[in-house]
């Protein structure tokens, strides 16, 4: 940057607009500043207004808007991007408040301050000289061979967030006490507009999205599927089912069924990931959505596959889909498509409760049957809430897979009547013809479980049912 010989009496400023320096500066430039915040919809273009707007108001040669956190400043913008490796070191380098006394004493009184690496006369300061400034920065300055640095906090909600660094070069005036109070000014100008726009991101991400999961809910699929059919693109919807939830609350308990949830929104929210203008949700319970446009539907079914193949659900889960394309539909309303893709994914749910009643190796000796029963309908009943539903739900749906089946269900008789009413039903039927159903009743309770045609059902096996049927509801009162 040479040696000086002369310095200009007014500061440089930008044109950005058609807008002069004069026009950029004093309460014109902050009023100019202040209808760009406004229009800022995100913390980076708050960021980035900030920067731009110092370098216009204050005529400062370079802007550095830096985030402040455990006493460490990092620069998430730079203004304009310089690739002087000098300038990097000044404005872009990462440190902790112990490395530079100023950050210290920003952080401790909120207060702007000011260097200087050269005087008025364009002479470099000498060292040791209080007047120019923290030590530090001003050996910074010199070494990048600039002559002024101003620094104001940015802060919000009474923290400091950050802070806004300017700097002149050496053929503009030094920063004085006017540039001061206009950039502490800008500075809080930037921070109502971030503790405003981080307000409203919390109240679209409460409005928005599922708190469980943090995927979005069913008001944004609905609005993200009539987006799409709007574009007249083709529309997408994936209807998402997990199987075995019911079982995991039964068995390990609902942390385990939340954990098992949160496993099933990581998985959609991959798949969203890989498919560009995706969007992920989660519709209640255990139904998940998928909503994508201008993607073909070869395309997300081979997406869905692949991931759902490549990240499995803990506790044996799984998730069953469906997939329903304006392709195929034509144009249908969203409530449609909706409903198509979970037909489709009832259907998917049967296949794999048939697959799965072929596959799984049927209990046919009476012997085996009755251990592993014993054993898995022990350790569920443990496992249960302390009420006789949620004990008899564990029960059945363990014996269900012990014994191969598909699906089951848990009556109760209505007092003074011999009419039974369903209390609770889990899994998925398949064809008859591949289960049989048993039935243990005890006092006013019915148990029924579809199990496999090949499983033993002899009378140690009934014995066995009945065994653990009653341990689920002797000394627990009705619920």
């Amino acid at each position: 940057m040479g040696s000086v010989t002369r310095r200009s009496t007014t500061a440089k400023g930008a044109h950005r607009g058609g807008l002069s320096a004069a026009d950029l500066g004093g309460v014109r430039g902050l009023a100019v500043a202040a209808h760009r915040f406004d229009a800022c919809r995100h913390i980076e273009e708050v960021v980035e207004a900030a920067a731009q707007t110092a370098v216009d108001v204050l005529g400062a040669d370079a802007c550095a808007v830096a985030r402040i956190t455990q006493e460490t400043c990092r620069v998430v913008h730079l203004e304009p991007p310089s690739n002087d490796p000098r300038w990097h070191q000044f404005l872009s380098t990462t440190y902790r408040a112990d490395e530079r006394p100023a950050l210290r004493a920003l952080l401790r009184n909120r207060e702007s301050w000011v260097a200087h690496a050269f005087d008025a006369q364009g002479r470099s300061v000498r060292p040791g000289d209080t007047s120019a400034g923290d030590r530090v920065e001003v050996e910074l300055l010199r070494e990048v061979g600039a002559a002024s640095a101003l620094t104001s906090p940015v802060v919000v909600n009474d923290a400091v967030w950050g802070q806004v660094t300017v700097v002149r070069d050496y053929d503009s005036p030094l920063f004085h006490v006017d540039d001061v109070a206009t950039a502490e000014v800008l500075a809080a100008l930037a921070a109502g507009a971030i503790a405003r726009v981080d307000l409203e991101q919390q109240m679209r991400h409460m409005i928005a999205d599922d708190p469980l999961t943090g995927l979005a809910n069913r008001r944004t699929a609905d609005q993200a599927a009539e987006a799409a059919l709007g574009s007249g693109r083709e529309t997408c919807v994936v209807m998402c089912d997990v199987d075995g939830l019911k079982r995991v609350n039964d068995e390990l308990g609902h942390d385990a069924g939340d954990d098992l949830l949160r496993a099933v929104a990581d998985v959609l929210r991959r798949a969203a990931d890989a498919i560009p203008g995706a969007t992920a949700a989660r519709i209640g319970g255990d139904e998940f959505c998928l909503v994508t446009v201008d993607q073909p539907r070869e395309v997300v079914a081979t997406t869905m596959s692949t991931t759902v193949a490549k990240f499995p659900l803990p506790h044996g889960a799984a998730i069953s889909y469906g997939i329903a394309s304006t392709a195929v539909m034509g144009s249908v309303e969203a409530r449609h498509l909706f409903r198509r893709a979970d037909q489709a994914q009832y259907q998917a749910k049967r296949r794999r409760a048939r697959a799965r009643a072929r596959t799984t190796p049927p209990i046919a000796d009476p012997v085996q049957a009755v251990e592993r029963l014993t054993s898995s309908g022990a350790v569920a009943i443990g496992a249960a809430a302390p009420a006789v539903v949620p004990r008899l739900c564990a029960f059945a749906a363990a014996a269900t897979e012990t014994l191969g089946g598909d699906s089951w269900a848990v009556r109760e008789r209505m007092p003074g009547s011999q009419t039974f009413t369903t209390v609770a039903r889990g899994g998925s039927p398949a064809d008859s013809s591949e289960t049989r159903v048993l039935t243990v009743e005890r006092d006013e309770w019915v148990v029924e479980i579809a199990v496999a045609a090949a499983a033993s059902t002899g009378r140690q096996v009934q014995t066995a049912l009945r065994a653990l049927v009653a341990i689920a509801i002797l000394d627990v009162g009705a619920t």
